[in-house]
C-alpha cells in the first residue's frame, strides 16, 4: 500500500534524491520547516520504507568500468526455483549494476559495466550463459545513460 505523503514529504523527498547529502539544516531551509520537523519527517520516511537508501552516485570510467552494456536474458526453464536461483547469481556477478526480472520475450535484463570489451565476453561466458537454465542471451552497449525526471516531479 501506498504511504500518504504530503506536500512537505514530497519536498523533502526531491530535495534528497538530488543531493542525498545534504545536511539536516540545509534540507530545512530548503523546505521551508524547522530543522526538528526536517529529522522527524526524514526518520519517519526511513521507517514507513519510503527511503530505502541513500546512495553514492559513481563515473565508472573514471573507475576504470567505461563500457556499459545491456544483457537480454532468456531462460529455457520458468520454474519458480530455477528463476529466483538464476536471479540470485545474477545479482552477484562482478560488473552487474542492475538485475530486472522481466516479462515478455526476455526473463532478465542485467546492465553492466565493464573495462574491456573482452571482459564484457568474459563476463558473459563465465557467468551467465554457463547456467544451463539460460536459453540465450543478446547484449546491446549502452552509448549514453540518462536520469530520467522519477516520479516525483509531475
Amino acid at each position: 500500500m501506498p504511504v500518504a505523503l504530503d506536500g512537505t514529504d514530497l519536498a523533502i523527498l526531491a530535495a534528497l534524491v538530488e543531493d542525498g547529502r545534504m545536511t539536516n539544516a540545509a534540507l530545512a531551509a530548503r523546505v521551508g520547516v524547522a530543522e526538528s520537523t526536517s529529522a522527524y519527517r526524514v526518520r519517519a520516511l526511513r521507517e514507513s520504507g519510503v527511503i530505502t537508501s541513500i546512495n553514492a552516485r559513481l563515473d565508472l570510467g573514471a573507475l576504470g568500468h567505461p563500457i556499459h552494456a545491456i544483457i537480454r536474458v532468456r531462460l529455457g526453464s520458468h520454474n519458480r526455483e530455477h528463476v529466483y536461483n538464476l536471479y540470485d547469481k545474477l545479482v552477484d556477478v562482478p560488473g552487474a549494476l542492475t538485475v530486472l526480472h522481466v516479462g515478455g520475450n526476455d526473463d532478465f535484463l542485467m546492465h553492466v559495466a565493464v573495462a574491456t570489451p573482452g571482459e564484457l565476453r568474459d563476463l558473459i561466458l563465465e557467468h551467465v550463459t554457463v547456467h544451463p537454465v539460460v536459453r540465450q542471451t543478446e547484449t546491446q552497449l549502452v552509448f549514453e545513460v540518462r536520469d530520467g525526471r522519477g516520479v516525483l516531479h509531475r
